[in-house]
């Protein structure tokens, strides 16, 4: 489920930064700091998508920021070109984010960060060490 989450997350935020690039670019259909919004939001989110499938702390948390980002900006962006909101465009974003979290929070495991190679220091007697050449 971390994976699917992670893929998703990655490829919603490399779709942001595509089109956000693309029209910035090419086609000035929106403002510029719009297209800058979406893919400073875009980079969030895939950075999210990294740290979370990594299981790093704090990562699905960017990874939320970043799709919370997206859902602002496609708001605006849906009615200055197409006049209104789409009711339906809007709930299907809205459930695809929550999809990506629901899975990214229970596929999460927090065991992936913690390496069970390293001894303990508590173990590890302090014994001084001489340096008689």
């Amino acid at each position: 489920m971390l994976r699917t989450a992670a893929l998703g997350m990655f490829l919603y935020g490399g779709y942001s930064i595509a089109i956000g690039l693309i029209d910035f670019i090419f086609l000035e259909k929106l403002e510029w700091w719009a297209n800058l919004w979406m893919i400073l939001a875009g980079f969030i989110l895939s950075f999210g998508a990294i740290f979370t499938r990594i299981s790093f702390p704090g990562g699905l948390a960017l990874a939320i920021g970043g799709l919370l980002g997206l859902h602002a900006i496609s708001l605006h962006n849906e009615i200055h070109l197409h006049g209104q909101l789409s009711q339906n465009l809007q709930l299907s974003r809205l459930a695809f984010a929550v999809l990506l979290v629901i899975l990214g929070y229970y596929g999460w495991n927090p065991d992936e960060t913690i390496d069970t190679k390293l001894p303990d220091r508590e173990s590890e007697p302090d014994v001084p060490v001489s340096n008689n050449n």
